[in-house]
């Protein structure tokens, strides 16, 4: 499938008014630009995300499960990628005060930034965003939901099988079958009550085994292709942990001998990666419906709200939105922690398929429950966290080698390393602060990405 043209991103930006823009004042780089005028040709956050490249198969699904126009699809896209900017500075300017950010609305258009010191109020909306006051900071939250993850390595958790931080609620939610259950695990963890909600589900999640998503490939069950990556010279793909241990070989989607295992880890995470032979070549796209390529032009991780699609050879293209980060979820084989809880249903034969914000890789399909007939919440593996603990390279449509005469910039900032938010580099002479999570790729130089990097 092509890529979205130039004009079709321009008439996205355009439909902003119509569709509901999200009025936010002051991104990085905004008032840079301001005052040097050379910097108004540095990419805004929709560019920066590659909004325009978004496959028109993602956009219509988005329109099919998310009740949108096509105008409304294009906005959302377009306004989520400034959120996410203007989340991440506000995350480095309010400091320990911060507890979190998220969008709603049909098109994204209104960002939320909670804090828990209301002199923190002007700052937040002198940024367009809302306000929020709140009695426990985003630090304090993970640090409890760490406690329950610690406790759940001892205590049974069968009955209590998710536990996330709700930012929305500035909760630790624990979803439990018998209440009795996350009482137990709250007890044991040793956490205030006062920082927990419990919420009943019928809901046992469970990995997705032996199924399809995408590219099938095969190793004694089967299973699907997540990303392409590198690593060096060496060429393969990410895919869950629970798919395969390390020596598993594979054969690809037509039997042809194909990789081999090379890590995994489950439970514990749910992310693994296998090298492929001189047969197989890492491209830069996913597959979508009919055969049809969905190109991929980085990782950088969306906000809570967001948009979000999941590609699945039983269901085809289905999207939904993110509903907590930092997620823990209990399967029959053990917990496994730092996933992503999300409304998009999947069905057995979508384990491993790709999540894509746009045209950004967000994770790996881990397991979930419900169908894609009366609905369902899914898991995915972060991808971000997957390529930096084995140290891969996402395959992506953008960047390439600098050009000839074009030296790089002394410092720490390195194409190819994982960025979080609030991490500091360096780059010729100035220092930068990551605000949103990314995979560093040529072009994206600090200078270059202002919804990436603000100086220090």
């Amino acid at each position: 499938m092509p890529p979205i043209h130039h004009r079709r991103a321009a008439a996205a930006c355009a439909a902003l008014a119509a569709a509901g823009a999200l009025a936010l004042a002051g991104l990085p780089g905004t008032a840079h630009a301001q005052a040097d005028p050379a910097s108004a040709n540095l990419p805004s956050p929709a560019e920066t995300a590659a909004v325009d490249r978004t496959s028109p198969e993602v956009l219509e699904a988005m329109r099919r499960d998310l009740g949108l126009t096509s105008a409304q699809a294009e906005a959302r896209l377009v306004n989520e990628a400034e959120a996410g900017a203007v989340a991440g500075a506000l995350r480095g300017a309010l400091g320990r005060d911060f507890a979190g950010a998220w969008v709603h609305g049909a098109t994204s258009a209104r960002l939320t930034v909670a804090t828990t010191d209301a002199s923190d109020v002007p700052v937040i909306e002198a940024r367009g965003a809302r306000a929020k006051v709140v009695d426990h900071s985003l630090a304090q939250l993970d640090s409890a939901k760490g406690k329950l993850d610690r406790a759940a390595r001892k205590a049974a958790t069968r009955d209590a099988p998710v536990w996330y931080v709700d930012v929305r609620s500035n909760a630790v939610v624990v979803r439990a079958v018998r209440a009795g259950a996350a009482a137990s695990l709250v007890r044991a963890a040793g956490i205030a009550p006062t920082l927990v909600q419990v919420e009943k589900t019928k809901n046992r999640p469970r990995p997705l085994y032996d199924l399809v998503g995408g590219d099938a490939y095969y190793m004694g069950g089967r299973c699907s292709i997540g990303f392409p990556v590198t690593k060096g010279t060496q060429q393969g793909f990410a895919t869950a942990g629970h798919c395969g241990r390390a020596g598993t070989a594979t054969s690809g989607y037509n039997q042809v001998a194909q990789g081999t295992f090379q890590a995994s880890i489950f439970p514990g995470r749910d992310m693994a990666w296998v090298a492929a032979n001189s047969q197989w070549t890492a491209t830069p796209y996913v597959k979508g419906q009919g055969g049809q390529r969905i190109g991929v032009g980085g990782s950088t991780q969306s906000p809570v709200g967001a948009s979000i699609c999941r590609s699945g050879s039983t269901t085809g293209w289905h999207c939904g939105t993110i509903q907590q980060h930092n997620t823990s979820v209990t399967y029959p084989e053990g917990t496994i922690s730092g996933v992503t809880r999300t409304t998009v249903c999947a069905e057995p034969g979508d384990s491993g398929g790709s999540f894509i914000s746009g045209s950004q890789a967000q994770g790996v399909t881990s397991g979930g429950s419900g169908n894609c007939s009366s609905g369902g919440t899914t898991f995915h593996q972060p991808i971000n966290p997957l390529l930096q603990q084995y140290g891969l390279t996402l395959r992506t449509t953008g960047g390439g080698d600098p050009g000839p005469g074009e030296p790089e910039p002394g410092g720490t900032w390195a194409a190819g390393k994982v960025y979080a938010a609030g991490d500091s580099v360096s780059y010729g002479g100035v220092t930068y602060r990551c605000l949103q999570g990314h995979q560093a790729q040529v072009g994206w130089e600090p200078p270059n990405t202002p919804a990436l990097w603000q100086t220090a």
